[in-house]
């Protein structure tokens, strides 16, 4: 046998061991890799399409100042501030973020202070004896993260407060694009409002004509009923704007964190005629239609916020697969106190009333019915969820890319046509008049070309109001501007 001296050099260097040991340990359950799917290279509705006047999204500026209206920039820039649904989101941001820090508190040892005082009677060699006892001291526990139960807890809390922080992004620019298209659709709303209020006036005055003419025993008096009906119609169609109008403007207030009561947003003047139909109606309402770069789709994972906060809640259950296999592993638990115990309070600060204890505890079981397989089930089963759910909505976001894509392709196509049916209706109603006050022809070949003519001219502009709200679309899309490496900045920062 052989024998080794203990020095005190040898016990110092078992301890720093033994504490390295403890503080070291191991992280059960798998590391976390992204969950790998086939991408596309390309997008497939990225077909040539180009849009007047375009203004590019650039992600170093806020994307609704594409559209070139303060207006909206400003509203947008409210409803950032006010927006109801936001300080939700920026609330539960804040929860996750203190969820985080909880579970990180793990890693730490439960310090307390304890003082009391006693008095008590006891009974020794039959004799009654009446005593004092006060004490103050200190006591410390600490169950070192031997399997990574606490670090996989910080991974998931981590993890879940990034989510977190993107969901409070993917708020913002869900409320900024439904923002956006409710105003534009407003600023189209008042694009109609003034063509029915040319439309009504050049209705009134053929009336008149008709009217006149009537009197003159010229034309019949249906001709006459065939002009009041088509004036009226087109009256009550421009009512039915005005709530369409009201209903968008309401929005508009709520999602800037305003009353409906307390909100106005005054129509728009125009700033130019509709008419010639060949200028673009972008340009009538000074708008500018932006043209959104859609990327690569591989950069789609790092420009959506939604896809970045799927992706981090397969993190955490992946971690959480972790602490529940930490659980079939044994718990040490290291405890310490020292104080003070003496008889009365004079002494109580004297060397002999000094008292300290040191222990150690270690926990292992043996039988708990299935429940930590159970849990180890339930977390793994989390996982596969979240990892599909991941996937799904990296799909949703290519299809939400290719849906906006192909519309405004579409519509570019669309709107060159209108134009040219406006055009070419146009012409038929003034030729048509042109004939009727010739007496050439009946007031209803003049009312079937001014009611294809004002059809026409309203179509054109439901054509823009789409365009406006696919761009926005495209935008939201895309992910407005949003970057995983700005949002971990901006995580970090917190």
């Amino acid at each position: 046998m052989v024998l080794f001296a203990a020095t005190p050099s040898s016990f110092k260097t078992t301890a720093v061991a033994l504490a390295a040991l403890l503080l070291a340990g191991c992280a059960v359950g798998p590391d976390y890799v992204r969950p790998s799917m086939d991408l596309p290279v390309a997008y497939k509705e990225t077909g040539p399409w180009k849009t007047a006047t375009p203004q590019v999204i650039d992600a170093s500026h806020p994307w609704w100042e594409a559209y070139g209206d303060v207006t909206l920039s400003a509203l947008v820039v409210q409803a950032n501030a006010a927006n109801q649904n936001i300080r939700v989101a920026e609330a539960q941001y804040r929860e996750a973020q203190a969820i985080a820090a909880a579970a990180h508190a793990g890693f730490f040892p439960t310090v307390g202070v304890n003082a009391g005082g006693t008095r008590a009677q006891t009974n020794s060699t039959g004799a009654l004896k009446l005593g004092t006892t006060d004490t103050l001291g200190l006591a410390a526990s600490w169950e070192p993260d031997l399997w990574g139960a606490v670090r996989r807890s910080v991974e998931a809390g981590n993890a879940d407060a990034q989510a977190s922080a993107d969901d409070l992004a993917g708020a913002r620019l869900s409320i900024q694009t439904t923002l956006a298209q409710d105003y534009l659709q407003i600023r189209v709303i008042d694009l109609q409002r003034d063509l029915y209020a040319s439309t009504t006036a050049a209705y009134a005055r053929a009336l008149e004509l008709t009217q006149h003419q009537y009197a003159a025993g010229t034309v019949l008096r249906s001709d006459v009923a065939l002009a009041q009906s088509q004036l009226k119609s087109a009256e009550a169609q421009a009512v039915d704007l005005e709530a369409q109008r009201s209903q968008l403007e309401h929005a508009v207030a709520v999602l800037t964190g305003q009353a409906p009561a307390s909100f106005t947003l005054e129509p728009f003047a125009l700033a130019v005629p509709m008419t010639p139909a060949s200028l673009p109606l972008s340009d009538a309402v000074r708008m500018q239609l932006p043209v959104t770069p859609a990327g690569l789709p591989s950069e789609l994972l790092e420009r959506r916020p939604d896809i970045a906060a799927a992706e981090r809640r397969v993190q955490s259950a992946n971690a959480n697969i972790g602490v529940a296999k930490a659980a079939y592993y044994p718990q040490i638990v290291l405890s310490a106190s020292g104080g003070f115990s003496a008889g009365n309070l004079a002494s109580l600060f004297n060397t002999p009333s000094r008292v300290w204890s040191l222990g150690a505890a270690l926990a292992q079981t043996v039988f708990d019915g299935g429940l930590r397989k159970a849990h180890t089930d339930q977390a793994v089963a989390v996982y596969d969820a979240s990892v599909a759910q991941y996937k799904q909505t990296v799909l949703g976001g290519f299809q939400q890319v290719e849906d906006n894509l192909a519309t405004l392709r579409v519509l570019d196509r669309e709107s060159a046509l209108q134009a040219e049916a406006v055009q070419a209706s146009q012409l038929a109603e003034r030729l048509a008049l042109s004939q009727y006050r010739a007496g050439t022809a009946t007031y209803l070949s003049v009312v079937t070309a001014q009611q294809l003519s004002l059809t026409n001219q309203r179509t054109a502009a439901q054509v823009l109001g789409r365009q406006l709200a696919a761009s926005v679309s495209l935008i939201a899309a895309t992910g407005g501007g949003w970057t995983a490496d700005a949002a971990a900045a901006t995580t970090s920062g917190n």
